[in-house]
């Protein structure tokens, strides 16, 4: 009698391993599926690569940084230019006459 009882479970095992392949070759399945129309979803939505994506932030980087580079240099060429441009500038004039500057007596008059 503990024959049949014992086949029962062999065979019970036997089906419930069966059904543990058959569905972890459904979710295999599922999974492929599901990575093609996710992949075809991005395609479709025009996403850029990984790859793509880390190439333009590295130009970004790089662009920044010579932007900040080329800002430090006009600094520097905007200082020494106004360096320069004090230094030969003319002294103002301090001659003045006595008149008021509006065209009275005396503006202009020979001495």
């Amino acid at each position: 009698m503990t024959e049949p009882r014992g086949r029962m479970f062999e065979d019970f095992t036997k089906l419930m391993s069966d059904a543990a392949g058959v569905a972890h070759g459904m979710r295999k399945e599922a999974e492929s599926m599901m990575k093609a129309q996710a992949e075809k979803f991005l395609a479709q939505m025009d996403v850029v690569s990984r790859e793509e994506f880390e190439a333009a932030k590295a130009m970004a980087v790089k662009a920044r940084e010579e932007n900040e580079r080329l800002e430090k240099k006009i600094a520097e060429l905007e200082a020494k230019l106004t360096a320069m441009a004090t230094q030969h500038a003319p002294a103002p004039a301090t001659n003045f006459s006595s008149s008021s500057g509006y065209g009275g007596e005396g503006d202009n008059q020979p001495m």
